[in-house]
This record gives structure tokens, sequence and C-alpha cells, in this order.
């Protein structure tokens, strides 16, 4: 008679960024259900598991070790076992590990399902203030000035919202280099996220950085800043060249009472732009009308 093998699950957990009241009860009840969870680190994550009355074995899988190790969780996997994969806080995967895993996990045609829960950079993004439509992860900038330089480059004519992390230690240096490169952007600045002294320091990378350099960072931080704003180029060229804006041809050749549509398309063919450029500008005019 043929044995028909089942394969275990990957569970890919979030835990709690700050506050442990954040997880869920799902979460709860599945770390206690499967065979092993595998800990960024295990020391960590212990403290987790004793607050919720888990006694689960565990493993330590990180960013050194998991070349080796992913393997052996894999013939795990394979065997029928189940595994939770956690960080030490948020989504594993998102700045930490576990995509890795996921990789081989999927090549070996085992189930990964998602136990979702606390994310530092999304938190910070939706009570930011800023643009939250279309965003950008940048996670922690690598540490070198040539990779952070070669990073930021890539990321300065991005016009969605960016997302980055860093340390208490380094950001007033990080502030002081994206100022240097992006300009005078709107920012924000959340720390301590879910914590007993969250706080958002809300204004622009200029003004965030002389609150910094008077008061010193203290927690982890996610840094939420303005994307690029093609419209105010094209407003700046404008008017260096004498040329007029296009929200004033727009808002002229509605008050002729063309409709919408076809006023961006005229506005852009009189002043020779691309129709998406006299869009956005419309658009990033209309947000600073009362």
């Amino acid at each position: 008679m043929e044995t028909i093998t089942t394969f275990g699950t990957l569970y890919l957990c979030a835990t709690p960024i700050g506050n442990l009241e954040d997880m869920t009860f799902r979460a709860v009840r599945i770390l206690g259900e499967v065979d092993l969870i595998a800990a960024e680190d295990t020391r960590h994550t212990r403290k987790l598991l004793t607050h919720f009355d888990i006694h689960t074995p565990l493993t330590s899988y990180h960013e050194h070790n998991k070349f080796e190790k992913g393997p052996e969780l894999i013939e795990m996997l394979l065997s029928g076992k189940n595994l939770v994969v956690v960080s030490d806080a948020g989504l594993p995967g998102i700045a930490d590990p576990g995509s890795h895993l996921v990789e081989l996990a999927i090549e070996a045609g085992i189930v990964v399902t998602p136990l979702p829960g606390a994310n530092a950079a999304l938190s910070g993004l939706i009570c930011s203030g800023l643009d939250t439509t279309k965003f950008t992860f940048v996670g922690f900038l690598p540490k070198t000035t040539k990779k952070r330089r070669e990073v930021l480059a890539e990321l300065v004519n991005e016009q969605a919202t960016l997302l980055f992390y860093e340390s208490p230690h380094r950001l007033k240096a990080t502030l002081s280099e994206l100022l240097d490169v992006f300009g005078d952007r709107k920012a924000v600045g959340a720390r301590e996220l879910t914590k007993k002294f969250e706080e958002f320091i809300r204004g622009s990378l200029a003004s965030l950085k002389e609150h910094f350099q008077q008061h010193q960072p203290r927690g982890e931080f996610c840094l939420i800043i303005e994307g690029y704003d093609r419209s105010a180029d094209v407003d700046e060229v404008a008017e260096l060249s004498g040329q007029r804006l296009p929200y004033e041809v727009f808002l002229e050749l509605l008050g002729q009472g063309i409709n919408k549509k076809i006023a961006i398309k005229q506005a852009a063919l009189n002043l020779g732009l691309a129709k998406r450029e006299v869009y956005q500008a419309v658009l990033e005019a209309e947000k600073k009308v009362p």
C-alpha cells in the first residue's frame, strides 16, 4: 500500500514591536501548536513565549547561520513537522531574516502562510500625515558611505513616500545625509512605536535635524520622508524661463468652460509638457488650496 507523505507548514509570525498586547489570538495559538519555533534571538523570543505560557521548543535561525540552518529546517518540514519563524520584532523577512527560508520552502513545495501583525514601517506611515497611497520601503541604509550614496541616488527621483529604519546612534548622521541628498522635504521621525515613550516628530528633514541636535535620540526610529515632487520642478522651470505655470493655464482653460480632462491635455499642448506633468502639477496645486 502506497504511503502518502504530508509536508509540514511554514508559518511566518509577526511579533510585537513594543506592546505585547499586539500579539494576535491566532499567532499565540499556533505558536503553542507547532513542533518548533525558529527565532532570530532565542533569548529574546523566550521572554515572549514565557509571557503567553508557550512551551514549544526553540531553535536559532538568523542572518549568520541561515545558509547552514535553512536546509535543516526544510528537511524537518518535509518530514511533516510544522514550523514558525519569528524575528525579534515585527514581520520576519522585513529587514530581518526569513525570506531565504521562504525561497527554500517554496522550491520544495512546502506551504508558506503568514500570521500577520505588527510592523514598524507601516505603523509609522499611517500616523505620519504624509501620502500613504504609494510608498517605498527602504529599511536600514548600507553601512558604507559609498553604498549609502548609491542607494540614495536611486531614490532621489522616487515620487512615493520613503520609509527608512534607523538606530539612535546613527540618526543624526543619517538625517544630515538625507537632507544633503534630497533637500528639505517633509519628514516624520517615529520612535518607540507602541511603547511607553512613543513619539512622532513631524516637520521637515531640516527641522528634524535641528530637533535632534538639541535632543539626544533615544529608541529605534522609523523615518517617513516625502517623495520627490515632480510638479515643483515643473513650476520652477516655468518660473525661471518666464513661462506660465501649468496650474495657471489649466485654471484659465477651466474658466472657458472646458472640462478638467480636456483642460489638462490642452494645457500640456500649450506649454509643450507631457500630460502627466500637468496632471501632477494640478494635483499638487489643489492639495494646497484650503
